[in-house]
């Protein structure tokens, strides 16, 4: 071999290199997304986060939220759940932390203690248990709501179990869930955490090929009556809580899926 072909090899090489390393990162690219200086991984799907009426918005690795300083929680949780998230592992319950990323301050797991109620989780530490360090984010208390424990360990975990079930038929569902922060809740705690009467979830899903959205409107009491009864439209959410969803979208696509609580393209476990 004369040297005219090692140079020419040596160059094929040096191309293909720097080919395998732009290509490696325009993937890495596309799994993360860079805004407001923070990191947002592929568990969030920057472009289907609702608007903010804080205009405090936080990124973590497995979830993204709107914290609410006058509640002292977030107003909403977003999270795109993959049929591969759900994995059977038990990592040992940590203890609950205070979230450092909110700059206004997140309030203190104390605010629950001896309040009579549950610290709520928003973004399941069901949905997180993928990996370890996606599961102790769960427990920062930016991603929690006081809820009674009937109601936690009942209906809300009911429509848990169904949204996990629906993200391994549908092979994944963006969710956004919080509860309804309106004036004159009741509070607990020094920092005044308020009680939601009221918590939601919205889904958006793509079933064969077609963009489906589901919203759910749930007392905060527990109750026997099933899931589909508590349907109601985006719309109806949005108007409650002042909160724009999905608004990214195409128009005709959002306007004619936030419009409608029909439940029938979903299919209920229970």
């Amino acid at each position: 071999m004369n040297k005219r072909e090692v140079y020419a090899i040596l160059t094929a090489l040096i191309f293909l290199g720097v080919y395998v390393y732009e290509y490696s990162l325009n993937e890495e690219e596309k799994a993360t997304v860079v805004s407001e200086g923070q990191v947002v991984k592929a568990h969030t799907k920057e472009y289907l986060l609702p608007t903010s009426t804080t205009g405090q918005v936080v990124h973590h690795e497995g979830y993204s939220l709107s914290y609410s300083e006058p509640h002292e929680q977030p107003e909403w949780v977003a999270y795109q759940l993959k049929k591969s998230d759900l994995s059977k592992a038990n990592y040992k319950r940590p203890y609950f932390e205070i979230d450092k990323a909110v700059k206004t301050g997140a309030a203190h797991w104390n605010n629950y203690k001896n309040s009579g109620y549950d610290r709520g989780h928003l973004c399941p530490a069901g949905d997180r248990r993928h990996s370890l360090s996606a599961y102790k984010e769960t427990f920062l208390t930016s991603n929690i709501s006081p809820q009674e424990h009937t109601f936690n360990s009942g209906i809300w975990n009911n429509l848990e179990q169904q949204v996990r079930y629906w993200a391994k038929q549908y092979n994944g569902v963006f969710v956004i869930t919080g509860g309804v922060l309106e004036e004159g809740l009741k509070s607990i705690g020094k920092e005044q955490v308020s009680v939601p009467d009221y918590f939601f979830k919205v889904l958006l899903s793509t079933q064969n090929g077609k963009t489906n959205m589901i919203a759910f409107l749930v007392p905060h009491k527990n109750s026997d009556r099933p899931l589909y009864e508590f349907v109601v439209s985006v719309d109806e959410v949005e108007k409650l809580t002042g909160i724009d969803f999905f608004s990214k979208l195409k128009d005709e696509i959002e306007y004619k899926l936030e419009a409608s609580n029909n439940s029938s393209t979903w299919d209920f476990y229970d």
